[in-house]
């Protein structure tokens, strides 16, 4: 059961906020974020109301069930009524759950997503490059915009590393639960006795952060310029235009070579550095928030094995939900990359109206 006192909050905070819109006294910084948390509000509205007013209803039609006044067929009206109210309680109810869940404030984000070969040598930098491939495929079939920040090359088309940003409509919320070790099977082409062989990839996917989200203090960075190199240490230009940012507080080092110009360097240093500060923070507050339980779905960690690609029997299997796909080719071209992702995002929606039924009970 839902506690009422949630449910009432919702259709008081809609009329509050209605008021607030209809005074015109909002400034103009504020009318945005109010009208959409009051849209936001409008579209479960209905269903709070039919919820609160469940009982009453119910009362009423039981009345004229047990009143011999009545004929028949008022009756059966009166039955049939109860009983699509019964059915409708609890859609209703599934549908306040769902609608009173923590939202993640970064799942409308863009995203930062950053791509690295692991054990497996050549052929997990060429698992790297096809996972890249893939994630461009996903993005040109969504019409989402995909821009690499900077790009580490090996051998034979292989990647060793790639930092991209996905921009679009949700990007976070739809690639949130990509991030986790990939592992591949299959024969590379460099194998002549057919063997099979595993390699991995890892992948981390960040919310990219504004300024606005994260104030960084320029007494925390430490910068340094040096020249850019290519493959074997050689010398790539002529000036020190390369830049490595180290955020002291935190440790954490990024370095940036891609662009000629030192400027453009440190704006996409800065631009990584800010996701990454700023994904830690979330994880420090979502850890506080859910010490005291699992979570059956990784989003961050990059050393949990996630899924295997298992290239001579043709599947895909994602580990944390069991869940395998028999059309591996299909799922390398974006294809059915969608159910994958519904079928992570449903999960996850079930465990947290678990844990969300399990604190409502604790409350009660």
């Amino acid at each position: 059961m839902i506690p009422i006192d949630k449910v009432r909050d919702i259709v008081t905070k809609h009329s509050v906020l209605e008021k607030k819109l209809s005074s015109k006294t909002i400034d103009k910084k504020n009318f945005a974020k109010i009208s959409k948390e009051y849209s936001n509000l409008g579209s479960i509205l209905t269903v709070a109301k039919q919820y609160l007013s469940f009982d009453k209803t119910k009362e009423d039609l039981e009345r004229i069930l047990s009143d011999d006044d009545n004929d028949q067929e008022i009756k059966d009206l009166a039955n049939l009524e109860l009983d699509q109210l019964c059915e409708n309680r609890s859609i209703n109810e599934k549908k306040l759950k769902l609608f009173l869940l923590p939202k993640d404030e970064a799942d409308t984000k863009n995203a930062i997503i950053e791509i690295r070969a692991g054990t497996g040598g050549l052929e997990a930098s060429l698992f790297a490059a096809d996972l890249f491939k893939m994630y461009e495929k996903v993005s040109n079939k969504k019409k989402w915009f995909i821009e690499i920040i900077s790009i580490s090359k090996s051998d034979a088309g292989g990647l060793k590393e790639v930092i991209a940003t996905i921009k679009g409509e949700n990007i976070y919320s739809s690639l949130k639960f990509e991030s986790g070790v990939h592992r591949v099977q299959r024969i590379p082409d460099t194998e002549t006795q057919g063997r099979v062989h595993t390699s991995a990839a890892t992948v981390a996917v960040l919310p990219e952060a504004e300024e606005v989200d994260l104030k960084i203090e320029d007494k925390d960075l430490r910068i340094d310029v040096f020249r850019s190199s290519g493959p074997g240490g050689q010398s790539v230009n002529t000036t020190d235009s390369a830049v490595r940012i180290t955020h002291i507080p935190s440790g954490i080092v990024v370095s940036q070579q891609d662009e000629k110009s030192q400027i453009r360097n440190k704006e996409k240093g800065l631009k990584i550095l800010r996701s990454r500060l700023y994904e830690l923070e979330r994880k420090k507050i979502d850890e506080a928030r859910s010490k005291d339980r699992k979570k059956k779905i990784g989003t961050g960690d990059r050393s949990e094995r996630i899924r295997t690609y298992n290239f001579p029997q043709g599947r895909v299997t994602d580990h944390r939900i069991n869940l395998t796909l028999h059309k591996l080719d299909e799922f390398m071209e974006g294809e059915i990359f969608d159910q994958m992702i519904e079928n992570l995002s449903l999960h996850a929606q079930e465990e947290d109206l678990k844990n969300l039924k399990d604190e409502f009970s604790r409350n009660s």
